[in-house]
């Protein structure tokens, strides 16, 4: 089931739950399950300005198709109504920044740890077809070997990985325990249009069109990129293929870099000169900083065939094109946590 064709059969009519739809992930994601004819349910959290999130990029056809829940995943009440007759949940809510998690750790936990309990059991109790549970590939920390494969020791090196690891150990004793239909994936360093400047590509690409010089914390660090419609396929694949509950999955193109090659990159793309000021304020503690992650993604390959598409010079040239378009939405002087 790897066509459009194939996904546009699969998806035509199914009843889906996205939470965390008004994400960066979360919102290309709806598209491309609009796109594929599915009915889509947008569970984001409430706030009283009644804002979408990053949903108000989608185009007005997208947007007026979709059935928009506000809600907190800390209700499960919440959930399970809005998990009525759904067939398929893609669970992305979840708090994200790993700063925000420094300064707020309860507040990261009970999101993402009872959050994703309350999905789990909503789901258990509604049937659900099967809940693609997201992960993150800061639970693995520092690599201790590479490639990282899902065997890969866990490593709480934030209150943020702590949250995930545990979310996912919840979401694997409901598999256990309860037969529950759920696949988690792991994405490495998701990136491209929409995504906020609390992470790093728009951080560079934000000052560096502004001005000449960046302040970036850790340059040292090595992440695997990779293009948000390649990890929005990896979604896709593992709603679809059949006997893959209980399994686990890298999303990763298989590369890393460094953040100052990284910077190099940009530089290119943008043909002009940048210097860089490393702050303080942008480091990590010590013990919590994760200096390598690089995927083995051969399980995402063999199982759920999938295979990245976008290279990473291509990826940065698009996130850099749709950036300029929409620097409004950034504040480049201010550090985003």
């Amino acid at each position: 089931m790897s066509s459009q064709s194939d996904q546009q059969e699969f998806w035509q009519k199914k009843s889906v739950l996205i939470t965390g739809a008004g994400g960066f992930i979360g919102s290309h994601l709806v598209e491309k399950l609009v796109e594929n004819g599915a009915h889509v349910k947008a569970y984001v959290r409430y706030n009283s300005r009644g804002d979408s999130g990053m949903l108000r990029w989608v185009s007005p056809e997208v947007f007026n198709s979709l059935e928009i829940i506000s809600g907190d995943l800390r209700d499960l009440n919440s959930l399970n109504a809005a998990m009525k007759t759904v067939d398929t949940v893609f669970h992305l809510g979840a708090l994200i920044a790993i700063p925000y998690s420094y300064q707020h750790p309860a507040d990261t936990i009970e999101t993402n740890v009872m959050g994703t309990l309350n999905v789990l059991l909503a789901g258990r109790d509604q049937g659900v077809r099967r809940i693609v549970h997201t992960s993150t590939s800061e639970v693995y920390g520092t690599a201790i070997k590479v490639p990282i494969d899902e065997n890969h020791p866990l490593q709480g090196q934030s209150p943020y990985s702590a949250s995930k690891i545990g979310a996912d150990k919840i979401a694997e004793s409901f598999y256990r325990t309860y037969n529950l239909p759920v696949v988690t994936l792991r994405p490495f360093n998701t990136y491209g249009p929409r995504q906020s400047a609390r992470a790093v590509i728009p951080t560079i690409i934000t000052q560096a069109l502004t001005r000449d010089s960046i302040s970036l914390g850790n340059l040292d660090a090595r992440r695997d990129f990779t293009f948000v419609s390649d990890t929005v396929e990896g979604f896709l694949r593992a709603a679809m293929v059949n006997g893959i509950e209980g399994c686990t999955f890298n999303l990763g193109v298989g590369e890393d870099i460094s953040i100052a090659q990284l910077v190099e990159e940009i530089k290119i793309i943008l043909g002009k000169p940048i210097s860089i000021d490393v702050r303080t304020e942008r480091l990590r503690p010590e013990k919590s900083e994760v200096l390598r992650l690089i995927s083995d993604n051969r399980l995402a390959k063999e199982h759920l065939k999938w295979v990245p598409q976008v290279n990473l010079h291509d990826g940065l040239t698009r996130t850099v094109e749709w950036i300029s378009k929409n620097l409004s939405f950034y504040r480049p002087d201010k550090y985003q946590i």
